[in-house]
């Protein structure tokens, strides 16, 4: 039920904001608006307060919405009413009326990142765990317990910015994809989880391929995830880990002799010892744990059981092995919120439009496009994930439509656009055959779009990525 109530919400206030946009701007510009309507298909819920007043509508498909304007092009336009016509306005009241919706997304964009900003989000903090072997991370010089502070581009340096500052996980990692697609380096300053040891390291992004910018691309960098401490949590009654004689509390320094850094580094190492154990066998390998408890070092044999509902089949201890993850609120006050919404809203609207060009030219993978699935799904998670979430969710989601409604494809905003450019240009407008042929090759983007978007979100769905 979540889900769908954030899909219903998600949905009903982005398309109400696009339609408004072009419907207030169409009145400010004297066209008359016949309907209003939120989705498409068979009428739901109706309003009209009266005959020559503009009807509002609810339809039962919310995948969309429109504004009818009276136009010639329409159907017949009483004398009377010739001036109020859209096909009538000048070629500037008209762009601005097609280009309202987008923009209308976009602004709406910049408050939602404000006001994600001015609640505060709870964020984990920059801080990694153990790069993967032979990675670009491990060659940068990255290690478990690296704290990254700040980052740095040719684009900053050229800027004269120079560093900006990191300031959490989830904002490092929206920077490194913009610069992954870039195929830039980017410079990291990183000390210590405890802010000492300070030093300057190079991610050489320029190696890296635009295609394979995706939700992995953390694990293809080979960064190590959120750092935790090798602590255990609770214990399953009748686990491995209570036969052994751990308890909830004990920090692991190693296993068979091997130093372990971190949670990750732990889970790994639990997980791995069950390639050791002959085929068929309900136990791993024993393992010489040695623990330190209220300041004592102990040693332990634990032997973890072989879960063989997974494939490949993994070791577990049955215990919450490692802490979460340090958490930072990222907050701004109320004129920085609008400040940092602005930036955030124009670099994932830069950010869309080189991806779906990237996506054009094969050098980015088309799994990145998303449909309603996908929307229904983040939008639920975003939901339990507290308010903030939800606004940036809704706030990404906006601009994604704002941006992709410019795109110049017939069917869409920016189609129309690309047609009144034409008409500026030219000093006439485009024949209605060439307009026919137009829309249909725009439709047949548009479906097909919609069918690789679908086509990602059941293969997510089923676990197939």
């Amino acid at each position: 039920m979540t889900y769908l109530i954030g899909l219903i919400v998600t949905l009903g206030l982005l398309i109400v904001v696009h339609e408004y946009g072009h419907y207030r701007v169409a009145l400010a510009c004297g066209v008359k608006v016949q309907r209003f309507s939120v989705g498409f298909g068979r009428v739901l819920w109706r309003r009209q307060r009266t005959p020559e007043s503009t009807e509002f509508v609810v339809c039962a498909l919310p995948l969309g919405g429109y504004v009818r304007m009276l136009d010639e092009r329409e159907g017949n336009v009483p004398a009377a009413q010739l001036g109020q016509a859209f096909n009538r306005k000048t070629l500037r009241q008209r762009s601005a009326i097609v280009a309202a919706g987008p923009l209308a997304n976009l602004a709406l964009a910049v408050l939602l990142f404000a006001g994600a900003y001015w609640v505060g989000m709870q964020e984990p903090k920059a801080v990694l765990g153990p790069s993967v072997a032979g990675s670009l991370a491990e060659q940068a010089g990255l290690k478990s317990g690296d704290w990254v502070r700040a980052m740095s581009t040719p684009g900053d340096e050229s800027s004269g910015d120079g560093w900006r500052e990191v300031q959490s996980m989830n904002d490092l990692m929206w920077r490194l994809t913009q610069s992954a697609l870039q195929r830039e380096p980017v410079r990291l300053q990183v000390t210590d989880r405890d802010g000492r040891g300070a030093r300057t390291l190079l991610l050489d992004l320029a190696r890296f391929e635009p295609r394979d910018v995706d939700g992995a691309l953390a694990r293809k960098i080979g960064l190590g995830g959120a750092f935790g401490e090798p602590v255990l949590g609770r214990l399953k009654e009748g686990g491995p880990a209570l036969r052994a004689g751990l308890a909830e509390g004990d920090r692991v320094i190693s296993i068979d002799g091997q130093p372990v850094a971190d949670a990750q580094s732990l889970r790994e190492r639990i997980r791995a010892s069950a390639a050791a154990a002959p085929a068929g066998a309900r136990d791993a390998q024993p393992q010489r744990w040695r623990i330190e408890r209220a300041g004592r070092s102990l040693e332990l044999e634990v032997v973890p059981r072989i879960d063989t509902t997974v494939t490949p089949a993994v070791a577990r201890i049955d215990a919450y092995v490692g802490t979460p993850p340090a958490m930072v609120t990222v907050r701004h006050g109320p004129w920085e919120g609008i400040v940092g919404g602005f930036e955030r809203m124009w670099d994932t609207s830069v950010f869309t439009l080189k991806m779906l060009g990237r996506m054009v030219i094969g050098e980015a993978s088309i799994k990145n496009l998303s449909g309603p699935i996908s929307i229904a799904d983040y939008a639920g998670q975003s939901v339990q994930q507290g308010p903030a979430r939800f606004l940036e969710f809704l706030a990404i989601v906006s601009v994604s439509l704002g941006v992709l409604n410019l795109l110049p494809l017939p069917m869409l905003d920016g189609g129309h656009l690309m047609v009144y450019i034409f008409e500026g240009v030219t000093g006439r407008a485009l024949s209605e055959e060439w307009l026919a042929r137009l829309q249909r090759g725009g439709i047949a983007v548009l479906l097909l779009m919609m069918s690789v978007a679908l086509y990602n979100d059941v293969v997510r769905l089923l676990g197939l990525h």
